[in-house]
């Protein structure tokens, strides 16, 4: 395993609530969606919330969290805000992510929901 950390070191309980959050943070489908879409390209919430199929405040409201915690860039343009994913350790995250439930590199079909609990 090649984690970023000094050999034989363990993280933080800092380090280790900020990577929670930041899993929490994804743990949204739409959100996670949102967070695909713009690793793939940058595009403006309208389009974003057409292809994620939820409203157009709601997206903006996850794209104010994802912005707010790093994980999305935003650039504005006159009056529309456009959206993207610069940072390679997320990029990096979301292929290990979908490499990990999906090995054989198609999305297809759904893994299995296992109940809670």
């Amino acid at each position: 395993m090649n984690l970023a950390m000094p050999k034989n070191s363990e993280p933080t309980p800092v380090q280790l609530s900020a990577a929670a959050a930041t899993f929490a943070l994804l743990s949204s489908p739409p959100r996670l969606h949102l967070v695909w879409l713009c690793a793939q390209g940058t595009y403006d919430v309208g389009t974003l919330a057409q292809r994620v199929g939820v409203s157009i405040p709601t997206v903006s409201q996850h794209l104010t969290k994802l912005r707010l915690a790093g994980v999305v860039t935003a650039r504005r343009e006159g009056r529309h805000h456009f959206y993207a994913v610069d940072d390679p350790h997320v990029l990096t995250l979301l292929d290990q992510i979908f490499e990990h439930i999906a090995p054989d590199g198609s999305l297809a079909p759904d893994p299995p929901i296992q109940p809670a609990g």
